[in-house]
């Protein structure tokens, strides 16, 4: 039947016409037409312009318009809205719909049909896509760089990549269920029975399941408290203990710990990289800088070095990153190497988009909005890391609470796990008394002694678990975190 359709003018090249199926998109329309409930079974993804015939497009169209308004859509009712003098060959447009009709099989394929003429629909997009770096490429402004449209090219693929899916929509309870006990299942048979990836200490692990996927994690804490250096812990841990499986349809998952980008706004790469060698090595990092190291500390600074090379942990160091360049990166890393773990250091450091103007709370409110939407997208945690106010200074229990969140509505709205790094001995040490023979001299350092070398992680939110806190060991010296030798520690109680 298509033969009696003029041919569109969208030609990809000269010599090749754009991928197209007119027969069908001729049987889906049939089918809508003799059973409108047909349309319901494509409508949730396929649109009017992704029918390569203009007509086609003008049927498919008007034919949602009626249905969606509770009437029916056939021949008589949508011939009236079709220009009555169009010709499609040698038939009316009348003539046309009827044939449309009457040609119609059945409705059980229209969902294939509809998948049918929306990969064509992206195929052509791809082919636009491609015409147009090579036309810009031959004939570039003045002013546009090769890496400027290196970036324009890719967001017009990741654009393409985020539209060009058809999954979504309802699933069934059925469905909800198996993917939940399959989530069980494998926390059963993991070593440490979490059901998320572990961040490497047990105490922590323990009292959050691991890091979940798809979650947005908020690690927040006052200067000083150690964020980054957990945070840089845990990205370290998920990298180093990565063991990837090959599925039976070819992919590769990891069976544990994870592929890890690091986005660092604060620190440049190789500070990071400092903290990572001195935790692993024991070697001071202040040593590490100033070169104060001997040589037996300099074999292992280059022994953990190789071993580091072979690690999949991924820097980003680009300062003051949008959350779309962010985005899009993750999302060019998780094609090309996979990913895991994403960690951003921190939020109050990236920008949003010029739309938020000079309101930095709403800007904060994309940037989170968008930080969750990514996590879900990627089926990979993120840890962003997010200052606390100075109120908290301010107060005589220095402990944070979700109300010290800068910008703390947004923040707090959108995490799934909002966690703060608490370091009592960090007080405790500012308030030693200046004479050690002052009377308070040896109550104050009986209170130091206590909470020297430790760390409190505040789980002050979990959508998943129970609130809580995780008691840690901090080695300052080797910015590490680590489990507690004796479990039964508990912090100075006033």
């Amino acid at each position: 039947m298509n033969d009696i359709l003029p041919s569109s003018s969208f030609q990809a090249t000269p010599q090749r016409e754009a991928p197209n199926n007119l027969e069908v998109e001729q049987a889906l329309l049939g089918a809508i037409l003799v059973n409108n409930s047909a349309f319901y079974r494509v409508s949730d993804f396929l649109k009017p312009e992704h029918f390569y015939e203009p007509l086609h497009r003008k049927i498919y169209e008007l034919a949602g318009d009626t249905i969606r308004m509770d009437k029916i859509a056939n021949t008589i009712t949508l011939k009236t809205h079709l220009p009555s003098d169009l010709k499609v060959g040698d038939m009316t447009v009348s003539q046309y719909l009827a044939r449309l009709a009457a040609e119609a099989v059945t409705i059980i394929n229209t969902e294939d049909y509809g998948r049918t003429i929306y990969d064509l629909a992206i195929r052509r997009q791809l082919i636009d896509i491609g015409e147009g770096v090579v036309n810009t490429a031959y004939d570039a402004p003045i002013d546009l760089t090769p890496g400027e449209q290196i970036e324009d090219t890719e967001r017009k693929l990741f654009a393409l990549a985020e539209t060009g899916r058809y999954e979504g929509g309802f699933q069934t309870f059925e469905n909800a269920v198996t993917i939940a006990i399959e989530m069980a299942g494998k926390a059963f048979e993991s070593d440490g029975h979490l059901s998320g990836i572990s961040t490497g200490i047990h105490t922590l692990d323990n009292k959050m399941g691991g890091l979940q996927r798809s979650d947005l994690i908020i690690l927040a804490g006052r200067p000083g408290m150690g964020k980054t250096s957990l945070a840089t812990n845990i990205a370290w841990n998920v990298a180093s203990s990565y063991e990837p499986e090959v599925l039976p349809d070819g992919t590769i998952e990891a069976k544990q710990g994870g592929v890890v980008a690091f986005y660092s706004l604060e620190m440049s790469g190789e500070q990071l990289a400092t903290r990572i060698i001195s935790e692993q090595t024991e070697v001071s990092s202040s040593k590490i800088r100033r070169g104060d190291i001997t040589e037996a500390d300099f074999d292992k600074l280059v022994a953990c070095s190789q071993t580091m090379q072979k690690v999949p942990l991924y820097i980003d160091q680009t300062g003051g990153i949008s959350i779309a360049q962010l985005s899009a990166r993750a999302r060019r890393l998780k094609r090309q190497r996979g990913l895991d773990l994403l960690v951003v250091d921190y939020v109050q450091l990236m920008t949003g988009s010029k739309k938020s103007g000079d309101n930095r709370v709403q800007e904060v409110t994309e940037i989170t909005t968008g930080l969750k939407a990514l996590a879900k997208e990627l089926n990979a945690p993120i840890i962003a890391l997010s200052q606390l106010s100075r109120q908290v200074e301010n107060r005589e229990d220095k402990r944070p609470q979700l109300s010290d969140l800068r910008e703390s509505g947004s923040i707090e709205q959108d995490a799934d796990v909002v966690l703060f790094v608490f370091r009592e001995e960090y007080y405790v040490q500012n308030l030693e008394p200046r004479d050690p023979d002052d009377p308070a001299y040896d109550e104050w350092k009986m209170k130091y002694e206590k909470v020297r070398g430790t760390a409190d992680v505040i789980i002050a939110k979990q959508r998943h678990g129970p609130t809580g806190t995780a008691n840690l060991a901090f080695q300052a010296a080797y910015t590490r975190f680590a489990d507690l030798a004796d479990p039964s520690f508990s912090n100075f109680d006033e």
